[in-house]
């Protein structure tokens, strides 16, 4: 045998004791089933507090698919690896988790396994539940085991080869999974801390609000908190190098957090308005207060003129004449201008505040032109019509472009019909 077969077939045997290895290491067991609890054995006090970390963590709004029953699961994500369907995690013992003890429910928030032994992807953000303390994942777990059980069983998740393989996912959690509680910052106050556990654990706020990267890991250091996307919208950072002409302050996080909106930044839309409405505007004011602490921290700091830019704004507004200018005089002044015109109901937010015009990409504001916000995160914001079929694409476009150089003072966006366009077309059956 010449030298370049032994190194190959030593190579070969190499590569097989490395993919064996990883194997049998990668292998999880099953943990026993269990008899479904009975409700006595949580407290009250568990529960109740387990309601308000299920609201934290936003489980109905991803684990309830649209006219779908709650926490029954069939959500459906859009990745770049495929689609994935959310589970359900009902107390159902054949479709859900009624079988799960406490230990195989801590398994998948910890470490993403679930009972069976099959990994979990990272499209369910256990790389962020991971820092959650033992008695909030025991408290959660008691209101999930409370709830009615609801027999669904959610489409098969289908990615694309070599995601499929779920076992690859042991690699993945070995580089980018740092599994268990976050020592506090010694730094920083309680308050602070506070917020950092419950915005960094089980409220996930990373998961949608920083980029990631070829893996689907989110990047980390600069990048923590500095933007991303979600369900094909462009989700804003929430650290300096947000597009916000105004900085958040604390008061105005508060407000945003409890009521889906805050004048100096405008109203939640997309998939922010769930998280309001069926998360974060059910925390008591203690959470919200301290997440806003945290938050804020990242702000830059200087004096916020919104009611003077808001002023200014609506003189523009009012002394403008152009395509642009008419037709938002014709399609939005009754209800986006501050000061005139009727008290109609629900809030009247100035839209020159607001973050999506100073966004490098126009998506956000077309898909709200489009299709309007017909579930705002709580009622008293009113909702908004779309206009999608009553406007055509260079309207929107010429609408888009009067709002984004007039008002927000900035370069118009590139080729804004073709992309009117094509929003409009992905998002035809959009419900």
């Amino acid at each position: 045998m010449n030298r370049w077969k032994k190194r190959t077939l030593s190579l070969f045997a190499l590569v097989l004791a490395t993919g064996a290895t990883v194997l049998i290491f990668s292998l999880q067991p099953e943990i026993v089933p269990i008899a479904p609890p009975q409700a006595s054995q949580f407290s009250a006090e568990q529960v109740a507090r387990g309601k308000m970390l299920a609201a934290l963590g936003d489980c109905s709004v991803c684990h309830t698919r649209a006219g779908g029953q709650r926490d029954a699961g069939g959500m459906m994500f859009e990745t770049q690896f495929g689609t994935i369907y959310s589970s359900n995690i009902t107390p159902d013992v054949e479709t859900g988790i009624g079988n799960w003890s406490y230990p195989a429910f801590k398994r998948a928030m910890r470490y993403g396994i679930n009972r069976e032994g099959h990994y979990l992807y990272p499209a369910f953000p256990y790389t962020s539940f991971t820092i959650a303390r033992d008695d909030d994942l025991q408290d959660l777990y008691a209101w999930l085991m409370t709830q009615p059980a609801v027999k669904n069983r959610p489409p098969r998740t289908e990615l694309h080869f070599p995601f499929n393989i779920r076992q690859g996912m042991f690699a993945w959690n070995w580089l980018f999974l740092k599994p268990g509680p976050v020592p506090a910052n010694p730094q920083q106050s309680e308050e602070w801390n506070r917020g950092a556990y419950l915005g960094e654990g089980l409220g996930h706020c990373s998961a949608c609000h920083s980029p990631r990267n070829l893996a689907g890991a989110e990047k980390g250091g600069h990048h923590h908190l500095s933007g991303g996307n979600a369900e094909g919208w462009n989700v804003p950072a929430l650290n300096a190098r947000s597009p916000a002409p105004i900085p958040w302050n604390h008061q105005q996080l508060v407000q945003y957090m409890r009521q889906g909106y805050a004048p100096s930044h405008g109203v939640a839309a997309g998939p922010m308005a769930p998280v309001i409405a069926e998360g974060l505007s059910q925390l008591p004011d203690k959470d919200l207060q301290a997440i806003a602490t945290w938050l804020a921290s990242f702000q830059p700091s200087w004096p916020d003129h919104s009611s003077e830019v808001s002023r200014q704004a609506e003189q523009q507004m009012m002394l403008a004449d152009s395509p642009g200018a008419r037709q938002f005089a014709g399609s939005c002044m009754a209800c986006h201008a501050q000061n005139t015109g009727p008290k109609l109901y629900g809030v009247r937010p100035s839209l020159m505040l607001n973050s999506n015009l100073y966004n490098d990409s126009p998506d956000n504001l077309i898909r709200v032109i489009l299709d309007g916000i017909p579930h705002p995160a709580t009622p008293a914001l009113g909702s908004m019509p779309g206009f999608r079929y009553q406007l055509d694409d260079r309207q929107i476009a010429v609408l888009l472009n009067y709002l984004r150089t007039d008002l927000a003072q900035r370069a118009s966006w590139p080729d804004l019909p073709h992309r009117v366009q094509l929003i409009r077309q992905q998002t035809e059956a959009t419900p």
